[in-house]
């Protein structure tokens, strides 16, 4: 039994510095070699196209998942992805509301390339490998490796723009740590049900949109935000409040596409009934906004355009909120 890399590029595949910086070089084979003990463990590498995270898309994922699903099927014990970190927490959940297995697929990156003293990038990549195979990672969805600790990917962020530390789980903490090469479980989450397959064309068609609130805001960017998307995510002050202007304008959008309420602080819920003023949680949810509960603004988007795309009707959604939220 194996475990199969799948390489997307990103700082942990960067090699040597050209005239613009330092370029993706090293093939999945190569920069497995470079990691001391991988050679220990057996492991298939497979390199899927080489783009910076910022260039990856719902359908190379989906795309992705769909390989890792396959090479489980074909008796691989666990699946590892290695990708740049600037949308790995996005692409991280993503794939965790659609794997239905209960093999590890675990994402792992960089934050130091090899040109620099001290590149995390072998430790990081040699850790997810030995949590895609250990028996006790399984049934845990998916997965982020960094830094020896293992974090499930509804509840992890990245935090720090340069730190090796970079991604945390605020709301929960890691799940487990790798200590001496050995997988150590500190607790087991319940799983949720993975979502229905979405069409690609639908998802390709389906658009939701994100907006920050921000002090002394202009109200009036909410309608041509939301204008050709079919649902809206709002990042709300706090515990999810918007200037008492923004309400009434929510709620009228809210009547033509769900519109999501969530924090823009990057921990902590969404309340429910605590405040009742204009603009606050309760009158927000009065006037038909969704309560996103934990999940930050761009989970939310992310489950919004999967929900959307799969045709979910709006009681679905809110439900789907309440779930994982």
């Amino acid at each position: 039994m194996s475990v199969v890399l799948f390489t997307l590029g990103g700082t942990i595949a960067m090699a040597g510095a050209g005239p613009t910086g330092v370029v993706a070089r090293l093939t999945g084979a190569e920069l497995a070699a470079a990691v001391p003990g991988l050679a220990d463990l057996p492991l298939q590498v497979r390199d899927v196209q080489a783009v910076p995270s910022a260039d990856l898309t719902y359908r190379r994922i989906l795309d992705l998942v769909a390989a890792a699903g396959a090479a489980v099927a074909d008796g691989a014990t666990g699946v590892v992805v290695s990708q740049g970190t600037d949308t790995l927490e996005e692409t991280a959940f993503l794939a965790d509301l659609v794997w239905p297995h209960p093999a590890p697929l675990v994402f792992t990156g960089a934050m130091r390339n090899p040109t620099l003293a001290g590149p995390d990038g072998p430790a990081n990549l040699l850790a997810a490998v030995r949590v895609a195979a250990a028996p006790a990672a399984r049934d845990l969805g998916v997965l982020v490796a960094f830094n020896d600790e293992i974090h499930a990917a509804r509840y992890v962020r990245k935090t720090h723009s340069t730190s090796t530390a970079t991604f945390a789980s605020p709301n929960a903490g890691p799940l487990g740590h790798v200590i001496e090469g050995e997988v150590r479980l500190l607790t087991r989450p319940a799983r949720h049900a993975p979502l229905p397959p979405v069409d690609p064309d639908r998802l390709g068609a389906t658009r939701v949109a994100l907006h920050t609130v921000t002090l002394d805001d202009e109200v009036a960017l909410l309608d041509g935000l939301a204008h050709g998307r079919q649902g809206l995510v709002v990042a709300g002050f706090g515990v999810g409040h918007v200037p008492p202007a923004f309400a009434p304008v929510l709620g009228a959008l809210a009547g033509r596409m769900p519109v999501v309420l969530t924090s823009r602080t990057g921990a902590g819920a969404v309340l429910r009934h605590t405040y009742g003023a204009v603009g606050s949680e309760t009158d927000l949810q009065r006037r038909g906004l969704v309560n996103g509960g934990l999940l930050d603004p761009y989970k939310a988007k992310l489950l919004l355009r999967l929900l959307l795309a799969g045709g979910t009707d709006r009681e679905g959604i809110a439900a789907a909120f309440a779930r994982h939220g």
